[in-house]
C-alpha cells in the first residue's frame, strides 16, 4: 500500500484498480494522512482560509430525500434573510478578518435573477476586497452569467453522485444529473471559481460510485471540492439510514489532496457533526478551507440540512474565536485573506 500513495503522491492519479484498493483497503491511514498533508504544504503551507458562511433562505423547491430543508418537510421553519441583514452579517465577518463570503441557500424561487445580481453587487459594494461565492443550486446559464457580471467570484454546487444510477436513489424523478453536471461545466466556462464535491457513505453508495466521483472531478478539474459524510435527517425518506464515517471521509480527503495539489478543500460542518475533532483531523488529513457561520442566531437553527448540526445556536464571534483555536491546535495558521486557489 505504501508504493500505492507513493505513486498517488508523485503522479497524481492511479489506475481504477488501484484506486479502488485504495479506497477499500483495511487498516490505519497514517502513511495516506502524511502524503497528503506533505502536499498541502507544498502548495499552501499552513495557510488554511475562512469562508464567511451566510445561509440566507432555507426555502427550496427540490426533494432531494436526504435534505432537511426539502420541500416536503412540512415541519421546517421557512426563513428568507434581508439585504440589511446579509450585509450587518457580512460587515460582522468583514470586522474579524473574512475576506470571503459564502452565500448559500435552497433553490428559492424568489431568488430571482434581479434579488441576487442586486445581492452581489451591494456585497461588492461594500467589501470590495472580498470575494463572494454563491451557493444556490442548479440554475440556468443566463442566471449564472448574470451573477458573475454582477461580480460573484465563486460558485459551489456538489455533484453528490456522478453515476446515474446512484443518483436516482437520492433525488426525485425530475431531477437530473445531466443538468447537474450541464451547471457545472456552464460555471467553468463562464469563468468562476467552481466548486464541486460529495457525500460519504450517502445510501447505496459503492466504492465504485466514489471511483466515478474521482474521475468526474478529473474531468471537470474543479477549484474547490468539498466532501462531507452523509447524516441523516429525521424528517426525510433516509432517517433510519446509517451515517457516513469519520474514517472514510478522511481517507477520501487525502485522496483528493493528492489528485487534486492545488484544489481549496474544506474541513466541513458535517465533518465536526460527526466527531468532536473531525475538523482537525480533516485538516491533518489535506484540507485547508474551514467555514464559520455568519447566519444571525435567529435563523441559523432553521438551516437545518442534518440532525445535530453542529454550531446551531452560537455567536460568530464565538464561532470564529473557536475556528482559529481548533485550527491552531492541528499545527496550521489562519490567513485572512481571500484564499484564491493556487494553480
Amino acid at each position: 500500500m505504501e508504493l500505492l500513495i507513493t505513486k498517488l503522491k508523485t503522479e497524481h492519479d492511479l489506475p481504477d484498480e488501484e484506486l479502488l484498493r485504495l479506497l477499500t483497503r483495511e487498516g490505519e491511514d497514517t502513511e495516506l494522512f502524511a502524503a497528503a498533508d506533505e502536499v498541502r504544504r507544498a502548495h499552501y503551507g499552513t495557510d488554511v482560509y475562512l469562508r464567511g458562511l451566510i445561509e440566507f433562505t432555507n426555502t427550496c423547491k427540490n426533494d432531494c430525500y436526504y435534505c432537511g430543508i426539502r420541500r416536503s418537510n412540512t415541519r421546517a421553519q421557512r426563513y428568507r434573510l434581508t439585504q440589511e441583514e446579509i450585509l450587518s452579517a457580512c460587515r460582522t465577518g468583514y470586522d474579524m478578518g473574512f475576506r470571503t463570503f459564502v452565500l448559500q441557500g435552497g433553490e428559492d424561487p424568489r431568488n430571482t435573477d434581479e434579488a441576487v445580481c442586486a445581492l452581489v453587487y451591494a456585497i461588492k459594494e461594500h467589501f470590495p476586497d472580498c470575494a463572494v461565492t454563491l451557493s444556490i443550486g442548479e440554475q440556468s446559464r443566463s442566471s449564472y452569467q448574470a451573477y458573475f457580471d454582477a461580480g460573484a467570484d465563486r460558485y459551489l454546487l456538489r455533484h453528490e453522485t456522478a453515476s446515474e444510477d446512484h443518483y436516482r436513489k437520492l433525488h426525485p424523478a425530475e431531477m437530473r444529473l445531466a443538468n447537474r453536471k450541464r451547471c457545472l461545466f456552464d460555471l467553468k466556462e463562464i469563468g468562476y471559481q467552481v466548486g464541486a464535491g460529495f457525500m460519504v457513505g450517502s445510501p447505496g453508495q459503492t466504492p465504485h460510485h466514489l471511483l466515478a466521483d474521482l474521475r468526474f472531478l478529473q474531468q471537470l478539474s474543479p477549484d474547490m471540492i468539498g466532501i462531507g459524510p452523509f447524516i441523516p435527517h429525521h424528517e426525510t425518506p433516509f432517517a433510519a439510514q446509517p451515517a457516513g464515517t469519520l474514517a472514510m471521509t478522511l481517507r477520501l480527503l487525502s485522496v483528493l489532496r493528492l489528485l487534486f495539489p492545488y484544489a481549496l478543500l474544506p474541513a466541513t460542518t458535517a465533518l465536526g457533526t460527526i466527531s468532536p475533532v473531525g475538523r482537525e483531523l480533516g485538516l491533518k488529513a489535506g484540507a485547508n478551507v474551514m467555514m464559520p457561520n455568519l447566519t444571525p442566531a435567529r435563523a441559523r437553527q432553521h438551516y437545518d440540512l442534518y440532525d445535530n448540526k453542529i454550531c446551531m445556536d452560537e455567536e460568530a464571534v464565538k464561532c470564529r474565536t473557536c475556528q482559529e483555536e481548533r485550527v491552531r491546535a492541528a499545527g496550521y495558521r489562519i490567513v485572512c485573506d481571500r484564499g484564491d486557489v493556487r494553480r
